[in-house]
């Protein structure tokens, strides 16, 4: 493995792809992703020969349905999928991938092998190569000063905890986030995600409009001390199966970091790499 370039994607990739039919409802999708434990499923074609002729995601699922009020039960998936299916070789590195995500804004690619699609690689995937590699862009982080103050977002997006999940996936997709604070009595006490309404709210199928933020969010918060090293948060983003964390400062969070921070990061101290072998 190449030490440097974190690995290669066929080494981090999940062989295994989920597929459902295009006149699959937004419900059946969520129940799916749920039960798998899963954030996107590839959307088969009318044509057996054709093969997957899109992608859909939490995002889609957060931002184009349950932040719009479409009806996930009468909504199928075709409506809201990504057409276009974004891939990589499996031979090619795991810094390669990560600068793919970052140029396009997306958090999973489609694996090719001889010109099929074999697998996925995730952000997830991505963290996972970063806490593997022994240098690198990654490890290069960890010699800068409190790298987790540069790279966590400092203006906390929040919510109340009694608002409706409907209310949460508005504010996501106004403010282009993944994940939001939860206030209960003026204090942070845990974070909603796509994941938790895509999971707990869509595959639930609860309603929207009255089912409260709390019902959904994950409680408590996991944090990171502003002090620990980039591997640190890498780590335990991995180990948990999160993709946020709360940054501390004397036990007060004081920002968060998400591995779209991570990733973008990496991939902009990887990019005379990326660019000298283009």
């Amino acid at each position: 493995m190449d030490k440097h370039a974190g690995g290669a994607v066929q080494d981090y990739m999940h062989r295994y792809l989920e597929v459902v039919p295009q006149d699959s409802t937004i419900t059946a999708a969520a129940e799916r992703m749920a039960v798998r434990r899963i954030g996107c499923l590839l959307v088969d074609s009318y044509d057996p020969k054709r093969g997957p002729v899109g992608i859909i995601t939490e995002a889609d699922l957060v931002r184009k349905v349950l932040a719009v009020a479409l009806d996930p039960m009468a909504t199928m998936v075709d409506r809201v999928m990504v057409n276009q299916i974004l891939t990589i070789d499996g031979a090619h590195s795991m810094l390669d991938a990560s600068q793919l995500m970052e140029t396009h804004h997306v958090r999973h690619l489609c694996v090719e092998e001889a010109g099929e699609i074999v697998g996925i690689v995730s952000v997830r995937d991505l963290v996972r190569s970063f806490v593997d590699a022994e240098r690198g862009p990654v490890c290069d982080l960890d010699k800068v000063y409190r790298p987790l103050s540069v790279l966590m977002a400092t203006i906390l997006v929040t919510i109340q905890s009694d608002a409706s999940i409907r209310a949460a996936a508005q504010l996501m997709r106004e403010k282009r986030i993944g994940s939001l604070l939860t206030i209960e009595a003026g204090e942070i006490v845990g974070i909603v995600t796509e994941r938790d309404l895509v999971w707990k709210g869509l595959a639930g199928n609860r309603n929207p409009d009255s089912t409260h933020v709390s019902a959904v969010m994950s409680s408590p918060l996991l944090d990171v001390d502003v002090n620990r090293t980039i591997r640190d948060a890498s780590k335990a983003m991995a180990e948990q199966g999160v993709r946020h964390l709360a940054v501390t400062e004397n036990g007060k969070i004081i920002g968060v970091l998400s591995i779209r921070d991570l990733v973008k990061m990496v991939s902009i101290r990887d990019r005379p790499r990326f660019l000298a072998k283009a």
